[in-house]
């Protein structure tokens, strides 16, 4: 079951690329001409966040092509939610037998 799951999920990212064939915009990514356009202003949060600096800041990383960048943001990606819900799993886990215990 595991192993299915890698599978689909390694298929995911490697498909990642293709959104960029796409006209739109991806989820979540819209610039602030774009909430302008559909909601008729631009949230404040939305004008504030452009002074922040992302690590991967527009899926590149210097000297390497988007395509690269995207792969890369991809994989960084899910390297760090697999770590993060391991260490959830294992705080859980050791919760749970120390209640079991007492």
């Amino acid at each position: 079951m595991k192993k299915r799951l890698y599978i689909v999920l390694f298929g995911l990212a490697v498909l990642i690329p293709l959104g960029l064939l796409s006209g739109s915009p991806a989820w979540g990514e819209w610039d602030g001409a774009y909430y302008k356009k559909i909601l008729g202003f631009i949230p404040k949060g939305i004008q504030n966040a452009k002074s922040l600096n992302a690590p991967l800041s527009d899926y590149t990383l210097g000297g390497t092509n988007s395509i690269t960048g995207y792969y890369l943001s991809a994989f960084v990606g899910i390297a760090i939610l697999f770590v993060l819900f391991f260490v959830l799993m294992k705080i859980f886990k050791a919760r749970g037998k120390s209640e079991q215990s007492a």
